[in-house]
């Protein structure tokens, strides 16, 4: 049990998917101009991540890694992300049209997310079981959307105040990001167990 809440802290605090390995920052900055949009985007990684890491776990243990073709992983994890974010938008459009229309142009910006190969990469690399892949998986997708939503929440205040002209934009949101950064490295030091 134990392993599992250090898996989940470190996964949403220690060594956040954004702040402490750079991973996702293309929707991390697009996406982040309203909380509204964050949140959708946050929801819809943590489905996409979750059942990523399960289909590409499963192929890792029981295909690339008996038949010998480990140096496939990363074109395979490609494929299979793409492969399941199209059919889980086919699905969703018939299954749950209110669920596709709440994720609306999300789902389809989830194939192009580094963060979501990047973890179905890092718990082969880590030799998760199964179940700590999926715990790690959905934590990693929990720290993705707390610091996608901390970023537009400080977005949109700043679209409220008086910002110098040549740092307006992507050049605050930059800086932002940087300090942001820097106070999250202040969880580094948490030892657990």
């Amino acid at each position: 049990m134990i392993e599992y809440i250090s898996i989940i802290i470190t996964a949403i605090f220690v060594n956040n998917i954004v702040f402490a390995q750079f991973l996702g920052i293309c929707p991390f900055i697009g996406v982040s101009r309203k909380l509204s949009s964050a949140v959708g985007m946050g929801a819809a990684v943590t489905f996409v991540m979750a059942i990523a890491t399960l289909v590409t776990w499963l192929l890792q243990t029981y295909c690339l890694d008996p038949l010998k073709l480990g140096y496939m992983q990363t074109i395979v994890f490609i494929l299979v992300i793409a492969a399941l974010v199209q059919m889980l938008e086919i699905v969703l459009k018939k299954v749950a049209p209110a669920l596709y229309a709440a994720l609306g142009v999300f789902l389809p910006l989830i194939t192009t997310n580094c963060a979501v190969l990047g973890v179905a990469i890092l718990c082969v690399q880590k030799d998760f079981a199964l179940g700590e892949a999926l715990v790690y998986a959905v934590s990693t997708a929990i720290g993705f959307t707390m610091a996608l939503c901390i970023f537009a929440g400080i977005r949109e205040q700043l679209a409220l105040v008086e910002v110098p002209k040549a740092m307006k934009g992507v050049p605050i949101a930059l800086v932002t990001a940087g300090i942001l950064a820097m106070a999250f490295m202040g969880f580094s030091g948490i030892k657990i167990g």
